[in-house]
């Protein structure tokens, strides 16, 4: 369920897009995350920061570019929430004993992922120049490519990106959890 409502916004914004105008589908996706929020404080109780921020932008930069008629306000949404998230990942490994990474895998896990801190920190900065690199990419198609185009991949390339990191993620976290791997200090 919280799936589906984690990308109703986007997918509403796409379509509106491909039914009526940019302008139109900016103007949906702002109600579409008013009421995203609304709805999950309902369900939960709560709302966490990154549905905040990446609402608060959306708002923010959607309203900016209807009232300057400016596309590419809006456009650099994804950008500056990726590179943000990515100086938040990056500041989590000198601020505290745990790194973002490794905090939100503990809280969405039953049981407790055991990496040595070298590899907290690798799998950290791993997120890190993803939230870069998407960002980056998320600019370079608003300048190079139409819009129709930039729409299209901000459903699908940047989820597409996503679903790629993440698989890769798990690839490395296999390799480092799997039950063939030695504890720190034993000797076969």
């Amino acid at each position: 369920m919280q799936i589906l409502i984690d990308f109703l916004p986007v997918v509403a914004f796409v379509a509106a897009y491909w039914l009526a105008d940019f302008n139109t589908a900016v103007l949906v996706i702002m109600v579409a995350v008013v009421i995203q929020a609304g709805v999950t404080w309902l369900l939960k109780g709560t709302v966490n920061r990154l549905l905040l921020a990446s609402a608060g932008l959306v708002v923010v930069l959607g309203g900016g570019s209807l009232l300057l008629d400016n596309d590419l306000i809006f456009k650099w949404k994804p950008t500056v929430l990726n590179w943000v998230f990515g100086l938040v990942f990056l500041g989590s490994q000198f601020i505290g004993e745990r790194t973002i990474v490794q905090r939100l895998m503990e809280s969405l896990a039953s049981e407790q992922f055991q990496l040595q801190r070298r590899d907290w920190v690798q799998l950290n900065m791993m997120w890190v120049v993803f939230f870069m690199v998407s960002g980056i990419a998320n600019i370079v198609v608003a300048y190079m490519f139409s819009e129709a185009f930039w729409v299209n991949f901000k459903l699908f390339g940047l989820m597409g990106m996503t679903l790629v990191f993440v698989v890769i993620q798990a690839i490395w976290l296999n390799n480092r959890l799997g039950p063939d791997k030695e504890e720190p200090g034993e000797q076969s």
